[in-house]
């Protein structure tokens, strides 16, 4: 695995990490400010992978998949980063500390509509990743060192599309309650 790639897994590494130091000083310790300090390094740490991935591509590196997915993963944290740590927030209050109420499952409609604003989530990561790759594209300017950009650009086009027929479906087969 090359270094982008270990800085990926190091990022959503340290991206968990911080989300659980976050809610840990802010539930259990009290730490109101000190845990929303914690949370607000998430961001901190999209920037460095955008930095350091700028840096590489910057010094002549041919792109690869690992660099395709520091895109994809950058648009992903702006957009889903702060729903993702909601949803931590929600469980750990109620499995850890006991506190707060119990998180709802959604079904029928209102589980259709929390997904079609999942897939309005899905499109705005996608304009920020793909902004960001086809503007590395563009500044490279090389094809034969941007194919691996151009590559991922294509697939995750193609999960996009998959995840509309996903959310269409649940609009036409709702997802039931369970016993």
């Amino acid at each position: 695995m090359n270094f982008i790639a270990w800085m990926i897994v190091a990022c959503e590494i340290g991206f968990w990490v911080v989300i659980a130091l976050g809610l840990f000083t802010r539930y259990v310790l009290k730490k109101d400010k000190l845990g929303l300090l914690f949370l607000a390094l998430t961001p901190v740490i999209d920037l460095i992978l955008l930095i350091i991935t700028g840096l590489d591509l910057y010094r002549g590196a041919t792109a690869t998949v690992p660099h395709a997915i520091a895109a994809v993963y950058i648009g992903i944290s702006i957009v889903f980063g702060k729903s993702m740590i909601n949803w931590a927030d929600e469980r750990f209050r109620y499995y850890v500390t006991k506190e707060g109420e119990k998180p709802l499952k959604l079904t029928g409609l209102d589980y259709s509509m929390h997904y079609l604003k999942g897939w309005g989530k899905h499109v705005l990561s996608y304009l920020i990743g793909a902004g960001i790759l086809v503007g590395i594209t563009f500044l490279i300017d090389d094809p034969s060192r941007t194919e691996a950009l151009t590559n991922v650009l294509k697939l995750w086009t193609l999960v996009l599309g998959i995840d509309l027929i996903i959310t269409v479906s649940y609009f036409i087969w709702p997802r039931k309650k369970t016993a």
